[in-house]
């Protein structure tokens, strides 16, 4: 047997706690392990949500609303039929869903397309109708005053539908965005439909005044008819064409706006058109409106205009909007007369 002093000799204190911390092996606690856990799921969450937020947020936003049962409500007696459905597509627009065209980039609604341009097309009608409604139908004649609401709606209606909170290339302070000059727009054309029931206000149902009126808007079909036609000569036959649709849906706002409005207008000038013999020529072009502002394909192509299996939707929206037009024309002529 051998002794070995190591064996037997008291150990100090400080040897023991050097012996404990060179001896002891290094292991993963369970605290530690779910911690890495807890960051792997994460990071993988993080990563998730960056995947999911633009095409996931961007078909909740989306909403091309082209219901054409949409009218005013609860009117009072005296005011414009035409004025109120002008006030009720700001407010849903803007309001009820989400004003899409100034959105930036980094929300959901900066990558859509259609909609943006849907709603575009939508404020260029009324747009138009708030100059007609300042410039003929709201004042007596044309030497008579302007009527300050409706001067107000003409600029507020007629401001450029992009316009964020911040825009560096014109300004480095904050700015009023395009949704709130379009509710101020829709503020004033309330507040002259309002005195309008009241007798304070001007509504000249005249047939040169409505005749003036479709001129304008079929002025502006006519225009946009010779954009659809400069594009497919341009691009007819390219399966890869990203602009189309642009033209498509925007022509789309624009239609369904002014069906609308032909809508009411024919409630507004019932007397002038039955006055005149214009009841089934007036339904015919307000059923020929409705018509186009619903064409709504999966995928617009802009395929050859004779083509056998890609077809050109442009083309076919087109014609309706020839169509349109040329009854336009021909209501204005008789109420001319």
């Amino acid at each position: 047997m051998t002794f070995d002093p190591d064996d037997s000799a008291p150990q100090s204190p400080k040897r023991s706690w050097w012996r404990a911390i060179r001896f002891r092996r290094p292991t993963m606690s369970g605290f530690s392990l779910g911690g890495a856990r807890r960051w792997r799921w994460i990071v993988v969450g993080v990563l998730a949500l960056l995947v999911l937020y633009y095409p996931v947020g961007a078909l909740i936003v989306e909403n091309i609303d082209d219901d054409p049962q949409f009218g005013p409500s609860g009117m009072a007696p005296g005011e414009s039929q035409a004025v109120a459905v002008a006030a009720g597509l700001v407010t849903r627009e803007v309001d009820v869903h989400q004003w899409t065209p100034m959105q930036p980039f980094f929300t959901p609604a900066g990558i859509l397309d259609n909609m943006p341009n849907f709603q575009r097309g939508i404020m260029a009608a009324l747009g138009r109708f708030s100059t007609e409604l300042m410039d003929q139908l709201g004042r007596t004649r044309g030497s008579s005053q302007t009527d300050r609401d409706l001067e107000q709606a003409r600029g507020f209606l007629n401001e450029q539908p992009n316009i964020w909170i911040w825009q560096p290339s014109v300004s480095f302070w904050p700015s009023a965005t395009s949704a709130q000059k379009y509710r101020a727009g829709r503020d004033k054309l309330v507040a002259y439909n309002k005195r309008l029931a009241s007798g304070q206000a001007v509504f000249e149902r005249r047939s040169d005044n409505l005749q003036a009126l479709l001129d304008r808007i079929a002025n502006d079909e006519g225009s946009d008819s010779a954009v659809i036609d400069q594009h497919i000569i341009e691009q007819a036959g390219n399966l890869f064409d990203t602009h189309c649709d642009d033209i498509f849906y925007f022509n789309k706002g624009r239609l369904y706006a002014n069906y609308l409005l032909m809508r009411e207008l024919g409630k507004d000038f019932e007397a002038v058109i039955k006055e005149k013999g214009l009841t089934p020529s007036w339904q015919q072009t307000v059923e020929t409106f409705r018509i186009a502002s619903q064409l709504e394909p999966w995928v617009v192509w802009n395929g050859w205009p004779d083509a056998f299996l890609i077809p050109n939707h442009l083309a076919a929206q087109g014609f309706y909007l020839l169509r349109a037009r040329t009854q336009l024309r021909e209501i204005s002529a008789i109420l001319l007369k």
